[in-house]
């Protein structure tokens, strides 16, 4: 059975999704605050954290940076819940490792949805053992981790995921809607253009200039393309 917290604020909102949850299968515990959250985090394993953004004593994006900036927590599936609308908000919190994002007001089936999706992406598959390599790149599907030059790379596990799809069919150019599709469990985005962060966030730590990509290449008009092989190579 599957752990949660819930960090949020507004009593009304955390009984009647940690009710639900329950409800459907899942242990649920629950935060009114940040530093709340943080000391049940230190107490005990979540197997998911969803958080509100806007919480009495501060601020959700800040809480996901030094949620990912620790090795205990840096691959908590994490779903930020929140009344901001911006899409500033949802690309910052995307950015900074965030699994994914979701408006409020929303359906509680939706949240379950996307929190069963979480947890699928996150658990490892242990019938695939493969490991993709690419030059100075691997990508170890047994392993749910990329490494370049040895090194871990730092990815989520939606990332992960994303990387993988791409790296699965290498020279061949995938649209975004074919990318959505491949992503097993993936509800529908909160909102437009999540890939284009995703990828961004992917460049950053698998390519030696993110800024002059050579590994994951943008395909104007169409998508994106994994290529084969590249000058480091």
């Amino acid at each position: 059975m599957s752990h949660l917290l819930l960090i949020d604020d507004d009593l009304r909102l955390t009984d009647m999704v940690s009710g639900y949850l329950r409800n459907n299968g899942y242990t649920v515990d629950t935060a009114g605050s940040l530093s709340a959250g943080r000391e049940q985090i230190k107490q005990t394993h979540y197997d998911a954290l969803v958080l509100d953004l806007m919480l009495p004593d501060g601020d959700g994006l800040d809480f996901t940076r030094e949620l990912r900036s620790h090795p205990r927590t840096r691959r908590l599936p994490l779903l930020m819940l929140t009344a901001r609308g911006e899409p500033m908000d949802r690309i910052v919190g995307l950015e900074i490792g965030a699994d994914d994002y979701l408006p409020k007001p929303f359906e509680p089936r939706e949240l379950l949805a996307r929190v069963k999706a979480l947890l699928r992406r996150a658990a490892p598959d242990r019938g695939d053992d493969e490991v993709l390599v690419f030059g100075r790149l691997e990508v170890d599907l047994g392993a749910r981790q990329a490494r370049l030059a040895g090194q871990p790379c730092d990815l989520t596990s939606h990332q992960f995921e994303l990387l993988t799809v791409l790296a699965k069919s290498p020279g061949r150019v995938l649209t975004r809607d074919q990318i959505m599709d491949s992503l097993k469990g993936h509800p529908l985005e909160a909102f437009d253009r999540s890939i284009d962060v995703h990828i961004s966030r992917i460049r950053a730590l698998i390519e030696d200039d993110p800024k002059n990509p050579k590994r994951v290449l943008t395909v104007r008009g169409a998508g994106y393309v994994f290529a084969k092989k590249q000058d480091a190579d």
